[in-house]
């Protein structure tokens, strides 16, 4: 008896060291994958512990950004508490992100260089699917799993939504985080054309929206946002070189708010999802309130566990606010589970 209870104890507490951080070196790889649509290469991210090239699926993850920024300056940026991407690392996590073509460092088409109103937009939900589907794959073979999980932030969520619905054998768990679910009536901002452009001016009231007056400085300290920012200028160099300098973002997803969404046609079908699923979302959110994730809560009716978080003193950007280790830690700990 002394002795099984002697293996039960070293069992438990072999399963506490792997829950634990790791102190090793987190080392940092970057691909370029081809789209399944020739002329696209995307750009992956990838961080893991140094020496570790075997994951269970469990254990790997994808990011995708949102609606105007890469994936880079939400999921794998240095603010306090470390990146995002480093802390799943940490956590024994195999954990990449993607950039969807015309974002950040993947291809930017020929269109993006000239006048926005001279081509139509590109890079919506279906032109995301099939370059998530290109990545998906690429990372299923380099570690030799059938499925993995997945994260998308605001506008991604429609993206990775999509997928896990249209490949539900592929996706192990989903996380939506400030997810998209509009009802009809809503139309997207006024847009021209095939990209738009924001300046640093411009994008900051988007990046404190929600957050009360008094408190901005607070939750979203302005080093922050500065380091943010040239973290986004730095993959966009065509964009940085203009003066002002601009941040740009393909109108794809625009047209798929006027298109679809607006008329009563979300671009996936919430209920074909199979995944576990998370969605989780700051109370200050004004740009996709929780009471999305709750109607969206309501149409997953084929995933087999969904649950809905709503965490106190964040916005749509809490990821790289004050508050962004609550979110970060809520994501990983349904991951781990």
């Amino acid at each position: 008896m002394l002795r099984i209870l002697s293996l039960l104890m070293l069992a438990w507490l072999a399963g506490c060291a792997t829950a634990r951080p790791d102190s090793s070196e987190v080392v940092t790889e970057t691909f370029r994958v081809p789209s399944l649509d020739p002329g696209i290469t995307l750009y992956v991210r990838n961080r893991h512990l140094a020496g570790a090239e075997r994951f269970a699926p469990e254990r790997v993850v994808l990011y995708v950004h949102g609606a105007t920024f890469p994936s880079e300056t939400m999921f794998d940026i240095d603010l306090p508490g470390g990146s995002w991407m480093e802390n799943a690392a940490r956590r024994g996590f195999d954990a990449y992100s993607v950039d969807i073509r015309g974002y950040g460092r993947s291809t930017r088409p020929a269109a993006m260089s000239q006048p926005p109103a001279d081509n139509p937009p590109f890079a919506g939900a279906d032109d995301a699917v099939r370059d998530i589907a290109a990545v998906v794959a690429f990372i299923s073979k380099r570690r030799a799993v059938a499925r993995i999980s997945l994260v998308g932030w605001s506008m991604g969520t429609t993206f990775m939504g999509k997928y896990a619905a249209e490949h539900p054998a592929n996706v192990g768990k989903l996380v939506l985080y400030a997810p998209v679910w509009h009802e009809p009536g809503l139309r997207a901002p006024p847009y021209s054309g095939a990209y738009r452009t924001g300046t640093r001016e411009q994008i900051r009231p988007f990046n404190t929206a929600g957050i009360p007056k008094d408190r901005v400085a607070e939750i979203s300290p302005a080093d922050w946002y500065d380091k943010w920012w040239q973290g986004n200028l730095a993959t966009d160099p065509e964009g940085a070189s203009r003066n002002p300098p601009v941040i740009r973002s393909p109108n794809g997803v625009m047209r798929d708010l006027n298109e679809s969404w607006a008329k009563g046609k979300p671009t996936y079908d919430a209920a074909a999802v199979r995944a576990p699923t998370l969605l989780i979302m700051g109370e200050w959110d004004v740009i996709t309130p929780p009471e999305q994730g709750l109607a969206l809560f309501k149409r997953l009716t084929g995933a087999r566990e969904r649950r809905v978080i709503v965490l106190s003193e964040g916005s749509h950007s809490m990821g790289v606010e004050k508050n962004r280790m609550h979110l970060i830690r809520e994501v990983q700990n349904f991951l781990e589970e």
